[in-house]
């Protein structure tokens, strides 16, 4: 039961389309096998791009799809609803780019973001350190300027890709200032010095790649510095509030994906001679589940729609990723519910869904920090009601 939607143009449905059928024909016949195995698939990645849809909010001068936050996050959900390790690393891939894109000199996008975008490489973002999570300002890696270079020392764990990207954004410290003391630098995979640990044994995502990245005396030319010194701290948290909508809307398509598998069941699963859909308790568990989804996509496309009319969109990222990652984690549980003893074993997917949707209230920010960023924007958030005229009106 793929999800209604309402898309503003006609080539935006059309994405759709192309998305659902890639997703069909080269993602579903493959995820459950190659999360089993652990294995990741960095050829998707290349299929993926090569349809262009590893670039679709950024600018077609470079190489992208020049696409509103508001159609990519849905063909987002889509690939999530599917295979959801592939949908993180789309996430992440734009997370990754989007310091060059936002930040980035002309010559430096001109020079890059066009591989970037159209799939040719594969990016990591290194920001999270061991004992710098949730409090990135406390970062210990360092980038010490030699000359024309930066020499970069330290390690940043939790990195999606990590140790099969083809660049990786880092940021490191340049300076002592907390908050002005951070930089931003496009550091490619082959530069000596820089390389990836083991991969991370997850509970779920396991066709994801999660490693952490150690900077032994990596040098990196200064003009791979993206934006001002002491600039990267700002430039990530900008980052993030993008990021944060990703994860939302792949937390969505999970939740999709898991209520389509619990209502097909329903559907065809007999007690008492009837399908356990007629049975008021399990038909109530749907209907939840189903309002959950509702809810998650409703949050997370009015974010997308404030960023793509330029407005502040900080508070309302936070409410998406915190609403949408908890509801995937409650959907998911219900699913295996609906499932019964099925539900539990390897044989149907919805116990890898529910495995799968327990990191998204972890990742990108804790759903605790989502808290936090939402409380503190309440106390000071002034706006009320915001007219947005039409092309004919103005």
């Amino acid at each position: 039961m793929p999800a209604t939607r309402t898309l503003p143009t006609r080539e935006a449905a059309d994405l759709i389309g192309l998305t659902r059928e890639l997703a069909e024909k080269e993602l579903a016949p493959r995820a459950a096998e190659w999360e089993a195995n652990e294995k990741f698939p960095r050829d998707i990645f290349r299929t993926l791009g090569r349809a262009g849809l590893l670039g679709l909010p950024y600018p077609e001068d470079f190489g992208g799809g020049e696409q509103p936050y508001e159609v990519y996050l849905q063909v987002l959900e889509e690939i999530g609803a599917v295979w959801s390790s592939i949908g993180v690393g789309v996430s992440v891939h734009a997370l990754s780019c989007f310091a060059l894109a936002a930040y980035g000199t002309d010559e430096q996008k001109e020079e890059w973001l066009p591989g970037m975008l159209g799939g040719e490489t594969l990016g990591a973002y290194c920001l999270s350190e061991p004992h710098a999570g949730s409090d990135p300002a406390a970062m210990r890696t360092r980038a010490v300027r030699d000359g024309d270079h930066y020499v970069l020392n330290g390690s940043k764990a939790w990195t999606t890709h990590g140790g099969y990207a083809d660049f990786y954004t880092v940021m490191a410290r340049t300076s002592e200032d907390r908050s002005h003391g951070i930089s931003c630098f496009l550091v490619p995979a082959d530069t000596p010095g820089l390389s990836a640990d083991p991969p991370e044994r997850k509970m779920g995502l396991t066709g994801s790649a999660t490693a952490t990245m150690r900077f032994d005396g990596v040098r990196v030319p200064r003009h791979r510095r993206i934006g001002a010194e002491g600039q990267g701290l700002p430039i990530a948290l900008a980052g993030l509030d993008s990021g944060r909508l990703g994860i939302a809307a792949v937390a969505t398509g999970l939740a999709q994906g898991a209520l389509d598998h619990a209502l097909r069941y329903a559907q065809e699963r007999e007690t008492f001679g009837k399908p356990i859909i007629e049975h008021q308790g399990l038909a109530f568990v749907l209907a939840d589940m189903a309002a959950a989804v509702d809810a998650a996509r409703a949050v997370t496309l009015a974010a997308a729609r404030l960023k793509d009319l330029g407005l502040p969109f900080g508070r309302e990222a936070s409410v998406a990723k915190m609403v949408a990652t908890d509801n995937a984690m409650k959907v998911t549980t219900d699913a295996v519910q609906v499932l019964g003893g099925y539900g539990y074993t390897r044989d149907f997917p919805v116990e890898r869904y529910m495995r799968e949707a327990k990191v998204m209230q972890i990742f990108e920010g804790t759903n605790q920090i989502q808290r936090m960023v939402i409380s503190r924007a309440l106390k000071k958030d002034s706006r009320g009601i915001i007219t947005v005229r039409n092309k004919e009106q103005q």
